[in-house]
């Protein structure tokens, strides 16, 4: 027994120097860290319970018979954040260059059905040279098996990606199907094909950064949601973002504890717009004096800035916003735009996470390359979300809700359950101009004089938010320096809200 203690010691040891010293620090050289050291940063203390850490390839092609490692390439099991229970895998790039093969592959699939069957969240901290070339299709099966598992999981727990290395070829498929993305500048990438390819292909000289790095995927691919300096500042971001989401889609988020006031109003609200309706605002100002303890996450921050989403809390529960941003594109909605907000409420309406909106909007972007682009399809996609989803649904709206964007951004009719309007919201078809140049067009073209009367006519009518009052479609106008405690009281009341809709084995969203 005693040999074998010293065996299993000896072992062990072995498994958790990864590939070596001499690797190790190359690591460290490239201001990355280790896939184990990671974990430990991620994972309370004391609490990670590694699985299959002697696994070894099996293959002897090409020289593999001579290079084995424990573990081979990749660290997986389970630990807890805060106190809760979440499945973990780390691939480990030194050891051969964290490639994926078969028994890699199986190894994180094996914690991918255990994390479904017991119900916790999924993070996958990715640094990988993608899959092992010398395996041949069984290393490219490895990476189907994990795709068909995060296809399974998806609604079912949080995955929660970590790009922290590079991830490409067929690699970025699994990270994709995942609910968010976090990359590392200048030692992250994700790309299908790299720029020799690229080159070689397209005659496109490209560097990997300018394919693939953090930058281009936060700020205009829209790939990744976050962007950070480096491993820890990612790892601590991730675990904030854990902190507002339920371990799975039966539970509802953890609440945090706060000493915010329910009813606390913010007298500065009742001036944040400005008179004049072209002037633009900062969204971000009205949020962060709502919520708790004026705590803001914001995803996606660099991509689509016309729409801001986020997770919030008000009186200690997590909720999801979405926001007009009238300092970009005056808050248009956009195809990026419709994208990222239409994805964000499908997560927050799987997970049951109320979703709060904040509508400024005066349509959606008119122009040649939004249509070519597919903006009536993309634009769909946004309103396809809003009216599919069941959890508690709240909309203020602050100025402007015009035309299809009125109806799109969670109004009455898409089921919104709780629809209110500062005193400066304007609820029309279209801006009071354009509609006169239809309304009053012989008129206007006999006497142009008429147009600046005519304006303000429709403008008294039309431009304010008594009309829809008027109908049902607002149930309040409220002061703005109320809308926290107001948010708070329709929470509380919708706590226990049961809508189902029709059973189907799915919706036909239009991708």
């Amino acid at each position: 027994m005693g040999n074998r203690n010293k065996e299993l010691k000896s072992k062990r040891r072995k498994a958790l120097m990864g590939g070596g010293k001499a690797r190790v620090d190359a690591q460290h050289e490239k201001n990355k860290l280790t896939a184990r050291e990671r974990l430990a940063l991620l994972l309370d203390e004391n609490s990670f319970e590694e699985w299959d850490i002697f696994v070894e390839h099996r293959s002897d092609s090409f020289g593999l018979d001579k290079q084995k490692f424990f573990g081979d390439g990749v660290v997986t099991g389970y630990g807890k954040i805060n106190g809760r229970l979440v499945f973990v895998y780390s691939q480990d790039f030194t050891v051969l260059g964290g490639s994926l093969s078969e028994a890699n592959a199986k190894k994180i699939c094996k914690i991918m059905d255990q994390a479904m069957k017991v119900g916790a969240p999924i993070i996958g901290l990715n640094d990988s040279g993608g899959a092992r070339i010398q395996e041949g299709v069984a290393s490219l099966g490895g990476y189907a098996d994990i795709f068909q598992r995060n296809v399974m999981a998806s609604g079912v727990v949080p995955q929660l990606s970590l790009i922290m290395g590079p991830c490409a070829g067929g690699a970025v498929y699994s990270p994709a199907i995942t609910d968010f993305i976090g990359m590392v500048k200048s030692t992250s990438n994700m790309f299908v094909t790299g720029p020799n390819v690229v080159k070689t292909v397209t005659h496109e000289s490209v560097t990997a950064e300018e394919l693939g790095g953090s930058h281009t995927h936060t700020s205009k691919s829209g790939v990744a949601d976050f962007e950070c300096e480096n491993d820890l500042e990612l790892i601590e971001l991730i675990k904030k973002l854990f902190s507002y989401l339920p371990s799975n889609n039966k539970e509802k988020a953890p609440i945090t504890p706060t000493k915010d006031k329910l009813n606390r109003k913010v007298l500065a609200l009742d001036s944040v717009i400005p008179e004049n309706p072209s002037i633009p605002y900062d969204m971000c100002e009205i949020l962060i004096n709502i919520l708790d303890d004026k705590n803001f996450f914001e995803v996606q921050e660099k991509y689509a800035k016309n729409i801001i989403i986020g997770f919030g809390r008000i009186c200690g529960e997590s909720i999801g916003i979405v926001a007009n941003q009238p300092k970009f594109l005056a808050g248009c909605l956009d195809i990026d735009a419709s994208k990222k907000a239409a994805r964000f409420i499908r997560f927050c309406d799987a997970f049951n996470i109320p979703i709060i909106t904040f509508v400024d909007v005066p349509g959606f972007m008119p122009g040649l390359r939004q249509e070519l682009g597919g903006i009536i399809k993309n634009g769909a996609k946004l309103l396809y979300a809003y009216a599919e989803s069941t959890v508690p649904k709240i909309t203020i709206i602050t100025r402007k809700a015009y035309g299809g964007a009125y109806d799109v951004m969670s109004s009455k009719h898409l089921r919104g359950d709780v629809n209110l309007a500062w005193p400066t919201a304007e609820i029309a078809v279209m801006g009071a101009k354009g509609a006169v140049e239809v309304i009053f067009k012989s008129e206007v073209a006999e006497d142009g004089s008429k147009t600046e009367q005519l304006v303000k006519s429709y403008e008294e009518k039309f431009l304010n938010p008594f009309e829809a009052a008027k109908l049902g479609f607002l149930d309040d106008i409220i002061k703005p320096s109320e809308t926290r405690g107001r948010i708070a009281k329709s929470l509380e009341m919708l706590k226990n809200k049961d809508l189902k809709n029709p059973w189907r084995k799915h919706g036909n969203i239009p991708l």
